[in-house]
């Protein structure tokens, strides 16, 4: 009876101390979800730090600032530099050409280029191949800075708003992920809608677009961000008009001005001669990456679900 009673507790016991295992090793994932718990938020207070500067520095005097150790608070509150900003006239059009730039950049381009990748991705287009190929091949090769100021002066647009929206109404890499994101969608789709009787053009209108708003709004957020912050087609083309000047462009000559009036205090364009010996370079240049950044961010939110999804998605073929 003690041998039965023996052999008996031996499966029990290490039954017994196979379920006790997970219960005495609890103190692995305690450490690792405490570890990572706290790396995570010193990862988000490492990427959210510079841009909190920022908004400090911006608000703080640009006499003190030069001072340092400001951090997370101003030691001087102060809205001369955003004074200092907005003190010319000239920035209020400038925003509204920028966003009017923005907003017909990226409806165009969106629309041009999914329309351009749906055609580019039909199997019975015959030159579908060597039309890609010349797409691909200018992501590679540029003709230069003075060949497309030439480009842009014979087809007139120099001085002229339409500048800063024909030259991007297609582009190679966002036509390539679209493509690449419409080649995923089933083929079984189109032909059903073919044998209905739909034309091309409606479906792509009514199936393939609506089907591509994932990959769109990451497009979209890719062609909004490079037209708002782009300043130097201002520059070349458009400089010698005031009222065609992008609020990029207005910042540029204002932080310029601000270096130059800080250097040279008898210098003052642009910032003011009251404002040029109370704020400075750096004030000057928190306050301006404030002011372009926060509509961009203001858009952000409400493309970022489709962020991650769209670029995986269009940038992978099965």
């Amino acid at each position: 009876m003690m041998m039965k009673n023996t052999q008996m507790s031996g499966p029990k016991n290490a039954v017994m101390l196979s379920r006790r295992r997970p219960g005495s090793s609890g103190v692995e994932p305690f450490l690792f979800n405490t570890f990572n718990t706290l790396f995570m938020i010193f990862l988000v207070i490492v990427t959210l730090y510079p841009f909190l500067n920022t908004i400090v520095v911006s608000f703080n005097a640009g006499n003190d600032t030069i001072r340092g150790g400001i951090y997370l608070w101003p030691r001087q509150f102060t809205m001369q530099n955003y004074n200092a900003v907005f003190a010319s006239g000239t920035i209020y059009n400038a925003f509204l050409i920028s966003v009017a730039r923005t907003v017909l950049s990226t409806l165009l381009n969106i629309f041009l280029t999914t329309m351009l990748a749906y055609t580019l991705s039909r199997r019975e287009y015959v030159f579908r191949k060597p039309i890609t190929t010349i797409f691909v091949l200018t992501m590679y090769f540029n003709a230069g800075l003075i060949p497309n100021y030439f480009l842009m002066k014979d087809l007139h647009l120099i001085n002229n708003f339409l500048v800063y929206v024909l030259p991007s109404m297609i582009s190679a890499f966002n036509l390539i992920v679209i493509r690449t994101y419409i080649g995923t969608i089933p083929e079984s789709l189109v032909e059903s809608s073919r044998i209905d009787g739909a034309g091309d053009f409606k479906i792509f209108w009514r199936i393939i677009f609506p089907l591509c708003k994932p990959v769109l709004a990451t497009i979209a957020l890719f062609v909004a961000v490079g037209a708002w912050n782009s300043w130097f087609d201002a520059f070349l083309y458009t400089s010698s008009r005031q009222e065609l000047s992008t609020l990029q462009y207005e910042l540029m000559k204002l932080l310029s001005s601000s270096v130059n009036a800080n250097s040279n205090p008898s210098v003052a364009n642009g910032v003011g001669a009251e404002h040029a010996t109370q704020v400075t370079p750096i004030s000057i240049r928190a306050a301006v990456t404030v002011v372009a950044s926060v509509p961009i961010l203001m858009v952000y939110p409400f493309m970022q679900k489709y962020f991650v999804v769209g670029l995986n998605v269009g940038s992978v073929k099965e």
